[in-house]
């Protein structure tokens, strides 16, 4: 197998696990477990306002509770007594909520009737109770954000169905995503897998779930479910990562679509013997659209607008409607470009292609609609 050169921001990105790691020099056991769990990290999507907005609001909430403490006061303010001058006034009701409310509560202002009494029972003691969560909120927060991340995660295993696991998150393996999302695909349903925490906290803020870790190892594929997905994207950065991923995860999932990408054409052969069911050569991708634009700019422009789904013209697969079955290729309406028959790619220049079958699939070209569903 020919493999690309390796660079340092390969191996970095990328690590292979036919290459040992480097020694950890200076560095503790304790942090080198840190860096373990780091590696296996699921991080599923954050919808959480900004941390100024946050003391903010809980800033406000506590001030709204002061409030109505001194408006309770001061409106009973004939059954308080106050130890220096026996009145008590709005500043005696605000310095009487306040320290009630902290539970300092110095005694030179007490209720004695039984109205100023019954209201500190039924209003003033919960809302103390009320003043001090807030005030203690962030420790709470902080006490159950385990225990809630703990829960959205078994939550999203057990809903995760059918989904598109996406591994390695680069300049293919977003296009890939942009290009499902853009026919429909929920950001809910797709998984990234890629050993760098920064690509996955990047997907993650686009609304996909994550993974950290090295896809080449099993139990990796196994948090972001392979097992249960409907397809899997291969997009790293090596060819024998992609080799070797793709055999994990077909190993993992028998079922599921693979689709994988490679630099050098002739590893192409090993990826589809690994288990993948279609094999997409960038480099010679890109040198074909490179040529094509050399000897006809339109038909660049047009090739590069048909894979790019969601605007001009789409390139798209659907099933064979009822009213088209037992008709030509051409008596379509859609301009149909192949027929997909079984196992079989059928032109539509075939005499075979016509008449169409309940079973057969039709690759078309159609215009995009504007929700960008493509079909």
């Amino acid at each position: 197998m020919k493999l690309p050169a390796h660079d340092a921001t390969d191996r970095s990105t990328h690590p292979d696990p036919a290459v040992s790691p480097p020694a950890h020099h200076g560095v503790s056991p304790a942090d080198r477990a840190g860096q373990h769990d780091t590696e296996h990290r699921i991080m599923l999507p954050r919808y959480t306002a900004g941390p100024l907005r946050q003391v903010a609001r809980r800033l406000l909430m506590a001030l709204l509770v002061m409030v109505a403490t001194v408006l309770i006061v001061y409106s009973d303010s004939a059954g308080y007594h106050d130890n220096a001058d026996g009145k008590v006034d709005f500043l005696d009701a605000v310095y009487y909520s306040t320290v009630t409310l902290s539970t300092t509560g110095y005694g030179d202002i007490v209720p004695y009737s039984d109205s100023a009494r019954l209201s500190n029972v039924l209003l003033v003691t919960p809302l103390r109770v009320l003043f001090l969560i807030i005030l203690v909120g962030t420790t709470l927060e902080v006490l159950t954000e385990r225990t809630r991340d703990q829960w959205r995660l078994t939550r999203w295993r057990s809903a995760l169905r059918e989904h598109t696991v996406v591994i390695g998150f680069g300049t293919k393996g977003r296009s890939a995503v942009q290009t499902l999302t853009a026919t429909g695909l929920a950001n809910a349903r797709v998984v990234v897998v890629d050993p760098n925490p920064k690509v996955v906290e990047s997907a993650t803020a686009h609304g996909y779930a994550g993974v950290v870790g090295d896809a080449t190892r099993s139990d990796v594929l196994l948090r972001a479910e392979v097992q249960k997905a409907r397809q899997i994207i291969i997009a790293t950065q090596r060819d024998d990562t992609a080799v070797l991923v793709t055999l994990t995860a077909r190993q993992l999932n028998r079922g599921a679509k693979i689709v994988a990408a490679v630099r050098e054409e002739e590893n192409a052969p090993l990826l589809r013997q690994s288990g993948a069911d279609a094999v997409i050569t960038s480099a010679s991708a890109a040198g074909r659209l490179l040529g094509l634009s050399v000897l006809s700019p339109s038909a660049g422009t047009v090739m590069e607008d048909l894979i790019q789904q969601g605007s001009g013209l789409d390139l798209v697969e659907r099933p064979v409607v009822k009213s088209e079955v037992g008709r030509g290729v051409r008596d379509t309406d859609d301009l149909v470009v192949s027929v997909l028959r079984g196992h079989r790619l059928i032109g539509y220049d075939d005499p075979e292609a016509s008449p169409l079958k309940t079973t057969d699939r039709l690759i078309t070209i159609v215009r995009a609609r504007p929700n960008g569903s493509g079909a």
